[in-house]
């Protein structure tokens, strides 16, 4: 399963913040944009919410970008 994910770094707290009109889902991090934290919060936030192995979790693409792809494996 693919996802589109916008991801807000810096936030209060680590939350989904709903849907853009497009179907991306919104998630907001505490983590920094800096040295791939930001990227290594979003798979531990994704495991942590939906209950999945970190390593069934990939950025497919945007590991530079607020805009990512991430796939779930099943």
């Amino acid at each position: 399963m693919l996802i589109k994910i916008k991801v807000i770094p810096r936030a209060d707290k680590n939350e989904v913040a709903g849907k853009l009109a497009d179907g991306t889902l919104k998630i907001k991090l505490k983590a920094p944009p800096v040295d791939g934290k930001a990227n290594e919060g979003l798979v531990r936030f994704l495991s942590e919410e939906w209950g999945i192995a970190k390593s069934k979790i990939r950025i497919v693409s945007g590991q530079k970008s607020k805009i990512k792809l991430v796939q779930i494996e099943n």
